[in-house]
C-alpha cells in the first residue's frame, strides 16, 4: 500500500477508513478480491435533455459484473484529483462524450455487494447526474452495448427484477428517486424551450 502516489495516476484508488477519511492509496489492480477494502468511487447517471437516460452494458471482460446493465457511468477519482474532474475524466474515457450540468446528488452513499465470483465491490460512492447533447462512443473494453431508456422503466428494473441490473443502482435508483422524482426532468432540452 502506498501513502502517497501522483495525481495523475489515474491507476491508484484512494483507501478510507470507516469514517470515510482518506488513509492511503492502492494500486486499482490490486484493490479488487474478497477483502476489498473501502475505497472513494462515484456513480453517473447522464440524461440527454430530451428525458432519455443513458444506460450501459459493462463489458463481458469486467473484473465484476460482467454483462450487467447499469448506470451511465462509474469510476474512482485518482489521488489528489477532486470527485467532478474524476467524473468528467472517466465519462470521457469510458463513453466518449462531454458534460454539462453535474450535479451532486448522493454526497454519501455507501455500499458494499459480492459478485457471484466472490470479488468485492466497498465504496463510498458519491452518486451524479448530468446532460450531454452528444452520441456516446464507447470504449469497447468497458461498454458493451449502451441504450437511451425513459428514467421510469430503468427504475422500475430496480424494484421488478433487480438481478438484471448492478447492485449499486439497485440501491442508488430509490434513492434518487425519493429525492428527486424523476431526475431528467431537471434537464430540459433548450432547443425544444426556444420553440415553445
Amino acid at each position: 500500500m502506498n501513502s502517497a502516489s501522483p495525481v495523475s495516476d489515474g491507476e491508484f484508488v484512494v483507501l478510507l477508513d470507516d469514517s470515510g477519511e482518506p488513509v492511503g492509496t492502492a494500486p486499482k489492480s490490486e484493490v479488487h478480491h474478497s477483502a476489498t477494502p473501502l475505497h472513494l468511487a462515484f456513480s453517473c447517471y447522464v440524461f440527454d435533455g430530451e428525458g432519455g437516460l443513458l444506460i450501459t452494458r459493462r463489458a463481458l471482460e469486467k473484473r465484476t459484473w460482467p454483462g450487467v446493465w447499469t448506470n451511465s457511468c462509474c469510476g474512482h477519482p485518482a489521488p489528489g484529483e477532486s470527485m467532478a474532474d474524476a467524473v468528467h475524466r472517466r465519462v470521457g474515457e469510458e463513453l466518449g462524450v462531454h458534460l454539462g450540468e453535474l450535479r451532486l446528488r448522493l454526497a454519501d452513499f455507501r455500499y458494499r455487494a459480492v459478485d457471484v465470483t466472490g470479488v468485492v465491490e466497498n465504496e463510498l460512492c458519491p452518486v451524479y447526474t448530468a446532460v450531454t447533447r452528444e452520441t456516446p462512443r464507447p470504449d469497447p473494453e468497458e461498454i458493451a452495448d449502451w441504450k437511451w431508456v425513459a428514467w421510469e422503466d430503468f427504475a422500475m428494473l430496480a424494484t421488478r427484477a433487480p438481478w438484471a441490473i448492478s447492485p449499486w443502482a439497485v440501491e442508488q435508483i430509490p434513492l434518487l428517486s425519493s429525492r428527486f422524482g424523476e431526475p431528467e426532468r431537471e434537464y430540459p432540452d433548450p432547443a425544444r424551450e426556444s420553440r415553445t
